[in-house]
Order: C-alpha cells, then sequence, then structure tokens
C-alpha cells in the first residue's frame, strides 16, 4: 500500500534472509490478500450490473465468475513471482533452497562442565578460555595457574597447574597428570574420577588427588570414598573416610595408610581469595590505562556505569565532546570485575542511555564491554542515533548473532536501480549460547582513509569488508542517541519495538578515528578481568 517505512522495509528484509518460517507466513498472506481483493472487485461489479437481475446463464459463463477466476489467476501469479524472488534471495545467502518448511531449531550447546574462575591461567595449544566459559570436550592441559570447574551435576573442582585432564560426562572425568581437589555435593554422589592406576568413587564427600609418573594419591578430606585399584579389577573397592589416603604406585601395588593432607591441595575458598586478590590487581593496572584514555584526543564518548552520579553518567572523555548520559530503566548490576553497581541491566523493556554526541567526524572506533543473555529479538541495540537521518550510524547485533554496523548516505534513492540508503557491513555470526553470561568487547570501526570496516571480538578481527564509493560517507553524524536501545515512541502512538539488549554493559567508548588491530588487542588484554 506504499506506506511501509524505511525501518520496518529493512526489519523484514533481514527477517526474511533468515526465517524461513517467516517467509512462508508471507506466501499465505499474499496469497490470502489477492484472493479476497479479487472477490471484492467481482463482487464489485456484480452490484454494478444489477446483483437482482435473474440470470439464465451457465455460473461458468458469468462475468462475476470470470472475474474471481481472473483474479484468482492474478493471486497465483503474484504469489509465485513472490516466492521466486525469496528463493533467489535465500539462494544468494546460503546457496540453499529454503522452501522447504521446517520446525525452527531449538538452541543447543556442548559440554558437561563450566570454567567458573582462573587465575593466570595459560592452556596448553593455545586455547582460550574466559570465566563462565563450557568446558570443551577432549584433553585439556593447564600449563600454569589454577582453574575452578563446576560440574552440571554439583561438584566443584579445582584444577592447579601443570595438569592434564579429560571431562567425560557431569558424572567422571579421568586425571593423566597433576593435582585436582573436589567437593561433591549430595546430589552428585557417585561423582568417578579415574586415573591410569585405578579409580575413585565418591560416596558424598570431598577429596583430593595427584596423579604423577610415581603413580596417583587420594586423599580423603571429608566424608567418604571408595578406590577401585587397576590391578585389583574384580575386587571390591577400599573404603576412605576422612583423613585417610591410599597411594597406588605406578609399577604396581598400593600404600594404604596415607595420611591424607588438604593444605597440599588448593580449595574452593582459598581459590576464591586468589581470585579476588587478582581482579583487584588487573582492575587498578586498568584504572591507570583508563585515566590515561580519557587524555586521548580522539575518545569523544567515553562511559562506564561504574561511575555513575545518581541516574546519571559522566562523560569520561577529557575533550568534553559529548555530555552526560542519562539512564532510563536500566537497574544496576554487577560489572566484570564482580563490583555491585558497576553494570547496568538492559534487560527491563525501554531500558537504554540517552546521550547527545554534537560535531562531524570522519572514521569512528565503537567499543563496549557487554554480557549478553540471550538474542531473542530481531536487532540487539548496541549504540544508535534517533531516527535514521543522512549521515548517522548504527550499531546493533542481529538474532542470528552477526554484528551490523551502518552509516546512512541518502535521504533519498531510488530501490528500481538498485539503491539503497545505506551498505550494511555483517560479521559472521559470533554469538553461540555457549556465550550467555560472559562478558564480551565488542568493537568496530569505520576507516573513510582506507575505506573498510572491520568488526572485533575478544580483541580479534571477526571480519572486515571494504566501503563501495557509493556508499561512503566522509562526514558522520550522531547528535542525539541511545546506549543499547533505539528511537522513542511518537507522541500519538505510543508502540514501539522492542530492540533493548538483553543483556548488560559496564563500558562503552567512541573514538573519532579508526583505532588500529594492535591497539584494540591492547585494549582487551588490559580490560579483561
Amino acid at each position: 500500500e506504499g506506506e511501509l517505512s524505511e525501518a520496518d522495509f529493512l526489519r523484514l528484509e533481514a527477517e526474511f534472509s533468515v526465517d524461513r518460517a517467516a517467509r512462508k507466513e508471507y506466501y499465505h498472506r499474499l496469497g490470502l490478500s489477492a484472493a479476497l481483493r479479487a472477490e471484492a472487485e467481482a463482487r464489485s461489479m456484480a452490484e454494478e450490473e444489477g446483483a437482482n437481475v435473474v440470470s439464465f446463464r451457465p455460473w461458468w459463463q458469468t462475468r462475476t465468475f470470470t472475474a474471481v477466476a481472473s483474479g484468482l489467476v492474478t493471486a497465483v501469479a503474484a504469489v509465485f513471482v513472490m516466492m521466486f524472488y525469496v528463493f533467489r534471495i535465500s539462494s544468494e545467502v546460503d546457496g540453499v533452497d529454503h522452501l522447504v518448511e521446517t520446525a525452527p531449531e531449538e538452541q543447543r550447546a556442548s559440554g558437561f562442565a563450566v570454567l567458573a574462575g582462573q587465575i593466570d591461567a595459560q592452556w596448553a595449544d593455545g586455547l582460550t578460555l574466559s570465566e563462565g566459559a563450557l568446558v570443551p570436550g577432549g584433553q585439556l592441559a593447564l600449563e600454569s595457574g589454577v582453574a575452578q570447574l563446576e560440574f552440571f551435576s554439583g561438584v566443584t573442582l579445582v584444577a592447579e597447574a601443570p595438569v592434564a585432564f579429560e571431562v567425560i560426562s557431569s558424572m567422571e572425568m579421568e586425571v593423566l597428570r597433576g593435582r585436582v581437589r573436589a567437593h561433591v555435593p549430595e546430589p552428585a554422589e557417585g561423582f568417578r574420577v579415574r586415573t591410569a592406576e585405578g579409580e575413585v568413587v565418591d560416596l558424598g564427600t570431598e577429596f583430593a588427588l595427584e596423579v604423577s609418573a610415581e603413580g596417583a594419591e587420594v586423599h580423603v578430606l571429608d566424608g567418604e570414598v571408595e578406590w577401585y585399584s587397576r590391578e585389583e579389577d574384580g575386587e571390591p573397592g577400599r573404603r576412605l573416610t576422612e583423613g585417610q589416603g591410599v597411594r597406588a604406585l605406578a609399577g604396581g601395588g598400593v600404600t594404604p595408610a596415607l595420611q591424607a593432607n588438604a593444605a597440599d591441595f588448593i580449595g574452593p575458598a582459598e581459590l576464591r581469595e586468589r581470585l579476588t586478590s587478582s581482579r583487584s590487581g588487573r582492575l587498578r593496572a586498568w584504572e591507570e590505562r583508563s585515566q590515561h584514555l580519557r587524555g586521548d584526543p580522539r575518545v569523544v564518548a567515553y562511559y562506564r556505569p561504574g561511575a555513575h552520579e545518581g541516574r546519571s553518567l559522566p562523560n569520561l572523555s577529557g575533550n568534553g565532546v559529548g555530555g552526560r548520559g542519562a539512564v532510563v530503566a536500566a537497574a544496576w548490576t554487577r560489572d566484570r570485575w564482580g563490583r555491585a553497581d558497576g553494570a547496568l541491566d538492559f534487560s527491563p523493556t525501554g531500558s537504554r542511555v540517552r546521550v547527545t554526541v554534537p560535531g562531524e567526524y570522519g572514521s569512528l572506533t565503537l567499543l563496549a564491554w557487554v554480557r549478553i543473555h540471550s538474542l531473542d529479538r530481531w536487532y540487539n541495540s548496541l549504540f544508535l542515533t534517533d531516527g535514521h537521518e543522512q549521515f548517522e550510524p548504527h550499531w546493533q547485533i542481529m538474532d542470528d548473532g552477526r554484528m551490523f554496523f551502518s552509516v546512512k548516505k541518502r535521504d533519498r534513492w531510488d530501490r528500481k536501480k538498485g539503491e539503497r540508503d545505506k551498505h550494511i557491513y555483517y560479521s559472521p555470526p559470533f554469538w553461540r549460547a555457549s556465550l550467555s553470561g560472559q562478558w564480551l568487547m565488542l568493537a568496530t570501526t569505520y576507516d573513510i582513509d582506507e575505506k573498510m570496516v572491520r568488526h572485533y571480538l575478544n580483541g580479534a578481527v571477526l571480519s572486515e569488508e571494504a566501503i563501495p564509493e557509493e556508499y561512503l560517507v566522509e562526514t558522520v553524524r550522531i547528535g542525539n542517541a541511545s546506549l543499547a536501545n533505539w528511537g522513542l515512541p511518537e507522541r500519538d502512538d505510543p508502540h514501539f519495538a522492542v530492540r533493548n539488549l538483553n543483556g548488560s554493559m559496564d563500558e562503552f567508548m567512541l573514538y573519532s578515528g579508526a583505532l588500529s588491530a594492535s591497539e584494540i588487542q591492547s585494549l582487551y588484554e588490559d580490560g579483561k578481568p
């Protein structure tokens, strides 16, 4: 009907490109609309002729039937044209015929435990694990530091480097070498730890285990366990109670009179103390770096919820360009350092921070530390200007996990000529359910000198795309904008699309320049807790 707004058109286009069910529903609605239109036109024609006049012509020869048939043919043709058009779009997206309707897939993840905390951890083979990450399958080796695992069964286990192990299930693991200490709650009774010399089976306890080239030692710190020796296969297990231990030698033989020693193993309480101390040290270092960042002339806006004054966020940038941010609906929550009220939770509907950034800019860098609960809406806002006027940027995340960045080039364009108001720079999908609750550093650079847009995840380049000449905007404007949301309801229409970020943010920086890859990597390394 010619009333579709540009924002809604882009929303439909994005939805059709990823959602088969939406495309199929649209086909049905097109067909129904066309059929109803044809019926209405036929009735109108019949009324003009005189609907009450008796006609003795066969029904298939009446003008009403002819009109309806013609309308239905038109409707079917319209549906097939639209099906072909959407099929072409879907084929361009991934080369797969998406016209076959399938039920939406439930989100899935893989793992039996999560990494609950770590100190100075260096994992073998270049593996990087963040706090809250699912523990991957296969053998893992911690070359230095300490790590705490929380099994889905409820078991808490502390591993001290050098240690190598494999998580087999929520109730079972294997230790190849090194020290571990496990606290097993009642629901996880029967938790089993394998070694080359035998197996420990929990009976409701806290125990420690050390595996070396000489053999394996079991220390019962609370409750009791059973030890099954490899060389005594088929024999009943040895029951060990609090304070007792056993040493199984690699060459064979068992020393059952070992005295348990809790002091030799790091427990969860000690690890928490060390984590607090380690984070405090890293936080102090980051505060020093933050003071330096405030003096960087490229920093236009710098907001840290932990520096709030009531419901107002000061712009920490030293150049005084951007104004204060007004917190709306968002709730205070813990930041990535674990401090209370150090971050803002934007989950409540309508949440945002209202800001104003005056002036004109060329290249840009947008950077934020976020913790995402889920991507349960089409657009998940990071930083967007009010409306979407010419030369204004939008930065957000699509529901399929792609980062989205654009700068509007045109206010008027001819879609029939293939013109668009802007070019959208998407990253590959980076989000997966296992990242829920983890703190991530997202960044995007808009470089007008290199004519390149780059997306970053945790300091590493996620993707880069050249800026087409016809969509290059050399003078970017921002003005009124929102953190973690977009737009305001109209006076006569209080309805609005739900686009607030379902998650938290504890830091946002806007640079009037494109940071290099090394600068962004440095910001991540210095800023990660």
